[in-house]
């Protein structure tokens, strides 16, 4: 393969595999439940008050069943929904009766940030095909969750972010909850005369356990949760209507620089960028988003982590709203696609589409700077080429029956000197309620630049690494060798696995290899040159009238080797797992491995007589519970044997992380988590690192909020105990962010912040400010 293969042919490829002809599945269950949804001439103001005569003609249901932790036994408290429907909006009221009202748990929160309160909701699969769902929370404040469930990958994500109205108030009974959906969030067949919806309401009732409360039973025999929906018929004459969204933006900043040793003066830098986002429902099954100039600016800071002894990569989850919406579309069982490999975009359209078992999604973006991961077997590492890219990924779902899905997807990431494409077939088949079979192929062809494998090395020769390279953090060498190619190299990716769950107990197995030359620059594949296999399973109990509802005890082994046989770890881990009072969450385990340490000579890839085979065994806990309403606490530790990647030899891992939440008030928070990481040797002490990560957020009304940001980071070593480098003995960092936001909705926003940094090492002995920034956003969403 080399550049005549190219972008339009893949696509061409999967347009003509969208051409196969099925009969829609059908997933959700009328036996489970079924409502039936009136459509009316007129809405309702969305204002918490349920007086309107709509309400007194809407579809009345009581959510009887508590699923979690009781299963499937009578609620511990009442629950009245009331569901109608017009051409253009899903309504939906919640009545939550409580026995103790003084007890509900309610704050002002940011949206997607109430989670542990009182909450009601609804679960929508509008193709009723158990695929992906939508999910609507409200808390009695009416703060609003909404999120995605993947069948596929068996995640729930919040990234997605609908514009939909709520409201809320506290009762002398409980609380009361009113919603509309507009009908233009959804993707759905309007051609159809009659709806028929997969379907779940919910109610979440946190006390001394967090008790889940459903409109219908879930059983826990059942390793599929979308597929145990009921349904909802009606929705006579639905329309997804004129879905058209536009949204300019403005965003102006100034950034300050100054280089510290020696003390330089500032260097400003003013910007002003105009930018233009497009929504468009072309049907109401296919979606375009379209955008010039965007705003990619990062408006939430990142959660610090520390990067210390650690060889590979940090990821960072997609913040982004263009890259959030209907980013479902695009998801494998492999990490093939994350957009934050595509960092500075001046343009991007991206095309989704749903119709009944078909569902088609193409992302075209191009990036002033290419920027991608690294991958080896022993470590990784992001790298730049100055080079505007142009990045593109396609995938393609097809769905014969709620059994079975066929995939594939594409990507391409390419500059004047550079390419990598991939392409991808994957499968799911659920033979059984209680068997999965996954598999998936991948093939990719990749071209670097000459030369590219300079930037990890100093000199020609590559004697030594950069100077900015983390010690224990880069193995150098590595990354040299791996990208020193002078023609086009291709390789391939697969994975297959089989997993059993039942109501007690659960067996897995997966076996994946990655070869030496496989790269997805536009994915998070952090490994290659690797074969592993794991195997394991779990068993459940769930006591009754105990502290603790459900107790998971388990295990696991794998092997990894190279594609040469080469042993790299083998691991055994065993653990115990609990759920219980004081919503508490109980986990400790016990690990046993063999790892190989860094390269003894770097002009080989070899791990067999060129490393180091260590015997680890480390102890682990992690516990977060909630002694108070206001007060969640949470801990996290790990000890025993470790390996000093910097020099290679074998050390001793102290590490834990307390964090604290605090709800000060109903509408002020306080966040706090330390993390604490010490590695010992036989000499002394090698290092101790702390970080913490302060967030304090005041959410004035539910439509504004403050926050501040404060990220430091406090590293101390023994250079003397460094026996080829010479590392900083104290480095120090703090970043800090104070940003005041209105959101009239997701997409309707203003911002006004200020951001800065500050570093101190040995050359400069105080926390000194080497950065500041201000900025300034305004969006607004037309609905059209």
């Amino acid at each position: 393969m080399n550049k005549t293969f190219t972008i339009q042919t893949l696509c061409y490829a999967i347009l003509l595999a969208s051409s196969a002809i099925s009969t829609p599945a059908s997933a959700g269950d009328p036996s489970q439940f079924t409502v039936n949804i009136p459509t009316l001439s007129q809405g309702v103001e969305i204002d918490g008050d349920l007086s309107e005569p709509q309400w007194q003609q809407a579809t009345t249901v009581q959510l009887n069943y508590e699923t979690s932790p009781g299963e499937n036994i009578p609620a511990p408290v009442s629950t009245d929904a009331k569901i109608f429907a017009t051409e253009t909006s899903l309504f939906v009221a919640f009545i939550a009766h409580d026995v103790d009202p003084s007890k509900i748990r309610a704050n002002l929160r940011d949206r997607d940030n109430s989670w542990g309160d009182d909450q009601v909701g609804i679960k929508l699969d509008t193709f009723n095909n158990a695929r992906l769902a939508y999910q609507f929370f409200i808390n009695p404040y009416g703060v609003q969750n909404d999120s995605i469930e993947n069948e596929l990958t068996g995640e729930e994500s919040d990234a997605w972010d609908g514009i939909w109205y709520s409201s809320g108030k506290l009762t002398d009974q409980g609380y009361q909850v009113e919603v509309e959906l507009p009908l233009r969030l959804f993707n759905f067949d309007d051609n159809k005369d009659i709806q028929t919806w997969g379907i779940e309401l919910v109610r979440f009732y946190p006390r001394n356990e967090t008790h889940r409360i459903s409109s219908h039973k879930i059983d826990r025999n059942v390793s599929c949760q979308l597929c145990q929906l009921g349904t909802a018929t009606g929705l006579a004459g639905a329309q997804q209507g004129q879905d058209i969204q536009i949204t300019p933006s403005v965003v102006g900043s100034r950034n300050s620089q100054r280089e510290l040793n020696p003390n330089q003066p500032w260097e400003d830098e003013d910007n002003v960028e105009v930018g233009l986002d497009l929504r468009w429902g072309i049907t109401p099954t296919t979606l375009l988003n379209a955008t010039i100039n965007p705003d990619f600016s990062q408006v939430e800071a990142d959660s610090g982590q520390l990067d210390v002894n650690n060889n590979f990569a940090l990821f960072y989850p997609e913040k982004r709203a263009f890259f959030l919406d209907n980013k479902d579309y695009f998801d494998t069982q492999l990490s093939l696609l994350h957009t934050r490999n595509i960092s500075s975009p001046d343009y991007g359209v991206k095309l989704t589409s749903k119709t009944d078992d078909h569902t088609l999604a193409v992302l075209a973006a191009n990036d002033e700077k290419t920027q991608f991961l690294v991958p080896g077997n022993l470590s990784s590492d992001v790298a730049t080429i100055d080079e505007e890219s142009y990045n593109l990924a396609a995938r393609y779902r097809f769905d014969p029956s709620k059994e079975l899905s066929f995939g594939g997807l594409v990507t391409a990431k390419q500059s004047e000197n550079y390419h990598n494409y991939v392409a991808s077939l994957d499968t799911k088949w659920q033979p059984t309620d209680q068997d999965t079979f996954t598999a998936q192929y991948v093939f990719s062809d990749t071209e670097y630049p000459e030369d590219f494998f300079q930037q990890f090395c100093n000199g020609d020769d590559c004697s030594t690494p950069p100077q900015d390279c983390e010690l224990g953090n880069c193995d150098y060498n590595e990354r040299v060798l791996r990208t020193k190619k002078q023609d086009n190299f291709s390789d391939n990716m697969y994975r297959v696995s089989y997993e059993h769950e039942k109501r007690n107990w659960r067996a897995f197995s997966r076996y994946e290899s990655i070869g030496e030359d496989f790269r997805a620059d536009l994915g998070f594949i952090e490994r290659i040159d690797a074969s592993k296999f794991v195997a394991g399973g779990n068993y459940y109990w769930y006591p009754t009238d105990s502290f603790f509802n459900k107790i998971e005890f388990g295990g696991d082994w794998d092997i990894t080797h190279n594609q040469n046989n080469e042993k790299i770890e083998q691991e055994a881990e065993a653990a115990i797992r609990l759920n219980g009072g004081w919503q508490s969450y109980i986990a400790s385990g016990f690990v046993h491995k063999d790892r190989v340490g860094r390269r003894q000579d770097s002009s080989s890839l070899a791990i067999d007589d060129n490393t180091t085979m260590y015997t680890l065994d480390l102890m682990w806990f992690y516990t977060n519970f909630v002694p108070i309403e206001s007060l969640k606490l949470e801990f996290d530790m790990n000890y025993g044997d470790d390996i000093d990647y910097a020099n290679d030899r074998p050390a001793t891992l102290t590490m834990f992380n307390p964090g604290v939440e605090w709800k000060i008030t109903e509408s002020i928070i306080l966040d706090v988590n330390h993390k604490y990481q010490a590695l010992d040797v036989d000499e002394g002490r090698l290092f101790t690192a702390n970080l913490t990560d302060l967030r304090l957020n005041w959410q004035i009304t539910l439509n504004s909020f403050l926050r501040l940001t404060s990220v430091y980071t406090d590293i101390e070593r023994d250079t003397d105990l460094y026996l080829h480098q010479s590392p900083n003995e104290q480095y120090q960092n703090l970043g800090n962010e104070i940003l005041y936001g209105y959101k009239l909705n997701p997409q309707s926003v203003f911002y006004l912040g200020y951001s800065d940094g500050l570093i101190a090492n040995d050359d400069i002995d105080s926390l000194t400010q080497k950065d500041k920034t201000y900025f300034m956003k305004v969006s607004y969403a037309w609905l059209l």
